[in-house]
């Protein structure tokens, strides 16, 4: 990426070897800093706020390894600020008065200070509270950085107060830039230069890293560290394979990532794409995830988007469901997977989940309705006094069991129609039942005008 800064000082400088090499090699100038173009394109807004030192309060969003830290120290190096750094993992109330009270006597020296809080989604509502009046008063600039949705985890008082600025897995190629600078930085100190590495093991390592530099380094570390150690000159594919060990998706169970994958996955069956469903259901599993979730949302898939159009597809899904639940993995896994193939070529309506959702529209609209009388319980005689139950004509007395014209919904709502069955699978056979019905009551009414 081009820069404008005359900053030479490419990396954080390191007084230890023992630092992970993401530490050592993180860049503090715009030039060695891959990926997020969208937000540091020539001309960007953020571009120019970090390049003329104007830095505003805002939060950085974005998967872990995308370079937010990195971000945010490099827009403190470039603005006349002192930098207060805390982590919402360990840090409380008690350490954000503190940097306040370094602020407030910056201030009166005319020095300004940017506090920047890792993982700030995990203060609480009370912490959060903490900072607003500083940033409104403009005591300190902040920076937030967050791997979860800031929609959900953090207060709207101070969403209003900062501006949100996504940041983007790297690519594959924002990764080998990465390794290479790494190479010709950081490994010639390590004194690993009569090691050798091939351009097909950087790919390797970027596709493995899943957009997370952080990982992408480590692998490369630990392959050069064990090439030296086995006295190795070259980084061949079982060192790798090695050094790579088991990389989980990313993955979680409560953050953005977690609901991505799931939307994936139901996005795909929904879209009859037999093939990206089991791969978002694969990832899934490869993340970590309770299967038996998984399995609680086919059924809600069953229902859903597929409901009368194969009514089978419920029993499948349950089915699948009962076998996870009795024997566990592999087994399980595969009936599930059985499932999603079954789900995802079955004919698709929703049209009960629509008949469903307008039903409670009505409920809660019309909530209190009187039962119609004809429709009423008459357990004792004093109930059929009142006339509970008077007047109701039996179906299975009647010529189909069916009672044309008869009114079942409320006197306020007595013409609702709901239910709209589509032309697909068995739901067109429901259809034509109900077309079937409509003409009985037509007949009816032309019988009787």
């Amino acid at each position: 990426m081009p820069d404008n800064s005359n900053d030479d000082d490419l990396f954080t400088a390191s007084s230890s070897l023992d630092q992970p090499l993401a530490a050592r090699l993180r860049p503090k100038n715009i030039r060695h800093y891959y990926g997020q173009q969208h937000l540091l394109a020539e001309g960007s807004a953020l571009r120019q706020s970090m390049l003329s030192g104007d830095i505003h309060s805002m939060i950085l969003w974005g998967p872990p390894g995308t370079g937010k830290t990195t971000l945010a120290k490099m827009l403190a190096n470039h603005s006349n600020a002192q930098l207060e750094t805390l982590s919402a993992v360990s840090a409380g109330i008690k350490d954000v008065r503190q940097v306040v009270d370094t602020c407030r006597l910056r201030q009166t020296q005319g020095i300004k200070t940017i506090l920047f809080i890792d993982e700030v989604h995990r203060f609480n509502k009370s912490q959060q509270d903490v900072l607003l009046p500083h940033i409104e008063m403009g005591l300190f600039t902040f920076i937030g950085a967050t791997t979860e949705n800031p929609s959900f985890e953090l207060n709207n008082a101070l969403l209003s107060r900062v501006r949100v600025y996504c940041l983007k897995s790297l690519t594959e190629s924002d990764l080998i830039s990465v390794l290479c600078r790494a190479l010709e930085d950081e490994i010639d100190g390590l004194g690993l230069t009569d090691i050798s590495i091939d351009d097909d093991a950087l790919s390797i390592i970027a596709l493995a890293a899943n957009g997370d530099a952080r990982i992408a380094l480590g692998i490369l570390e630990r392959a050069f560290i064990s090439a030296a150690a086995l006295k190795k000159n070259k980084i061949e594919q079982v060192l790798l394979t090695e050094s790579i060990g088991h990389q989980l998706s990313r993955f979680d169970n409560k953050g953005d990532h977690f609901y991505d994958l799931i939307s994936a996955l139901h996005k795909s069956v929904r879209g009859s794409d037999t093939d990206a469903s089991l791969y978002w259901f694969a990832r899934m599993l490869e993340g970590g995830c309770d299967p038996l979730y998984i399995a609680r949302r086919l059924v809600r898939m069953a229902s859903e988007d597929i409901g009368n159009a194969d009514p089978r597809a419920l029993r499948v899904t349950l089915d699948a469901w009962d076998v996870q639940s009795r024997l566990g993995s592999p087994e399980g896994e595969l009936a599930m997977a059985q499932a999603i193939i079954y789900l995802s070529v079955a004919p698709k309506s929703n049209a009960s989940y629509l008949a469903f959702n307008e039903a409670k529209m009505l409920a809660r609209q019309y909530t209190a309705e009187p039962v119609p009388i004809k429709l009423r319980n008459a357990p004792t005689e004093l109930m059929e006094s009142l006339d509970h139950g008077a007047d109701y004509r039996y179906p299975h007395d009647y010529l189909h069991a069916y009672v044309p014209n008869e009114k079942y919904l409320p006197n306020a709502i007595a013409n609702a129609h709901l239910y709209k069955p589509s032309d697909h699978g068995f739901e067109a056979k429901i259809r034509q039942r109900l077309d079937h019905l409509r003409e009985l009551d037509l007949a009816f009414t032309k019988d009787n005008d």
